[in-house]
Parts: C-alpha cells; structure tokens; sequence
C-alpha cells in the first residue's frame, strides 16, 4: 500500500468554492491501474483558513508514478491553477509507504 496525501490550506469563505471544484472535476482515478481509495478530508478551521486533505491509496509507488505520468493526471489536472485564489500557499505533498496493515 502506498498513500499519498496532499494538505491545502483554503482562505476562510472559499471552503464551498473548493469543495465545488473537487466534487465536480473529472478525475479519472477509478480506471487507473493501481488505484485503491481516494477521500477529501476537511479538517479545522485554523487563523485564516481550513485544512484540508485529499488521500489517495494505491497498490504501490510504481502504481502512483505511473498515474502522475499519464493522460489521466493531465485530464484530472487541467486548469488546477486557475484556482490560485483559493488557496492560502501551495499544496503540501506527502508520501507514505505502508509497513503494517490491519483491516475489519
């Protein structure tokens, strides 16, 4: 299992405006080889923002490279920028690989 997790921090008043993008983008992810889970998490409001996370699991890092270097990451990508305004800094990217796996 591998899980990648990205953190944003969403200026206050624009939580609706970023889910809405999320919810309504075209991401391409349940056709892609390796793929396992995705979840958008919101989290608290912090001094200025929201936290937010969005973890996708996969298969393994083979199986994330691979989709980060295809048509369907392009696809799923396109006109992320134009939603700059959004944000209060940069998505922060964060990698895990699984050394133990306990499930119900």
């Amino acid at each position: 299992m591998y899980l990648t997790m990205n953190r944003f921090r969403v200026k206050t008043g624009q939580e609706a405006a970023f889910e809405a993008v999320w919810k309504n983008r075209d991401s391409q992810l349940p056709q892609v080889p390796g793929f396992v889970a995705f979840h958008l998490m919101r989290g608290p409001d912090r001094e200025g923002y929201r936290l937010y996370a969005s973890h996708t699991a996969w298969e393994s890092e083979e199986a994330f490279i691979a989709w980060t270097k295809s048509e369907a990451f392009r696809t799923a990508h396109r006109g992320a920028g134009g939603n700059a305004d959004l944000y209060a800094g940069p998505p922060e990217l964060e990698v895990f690989s699984s050394i133990q796996s306990i499930s119900a």
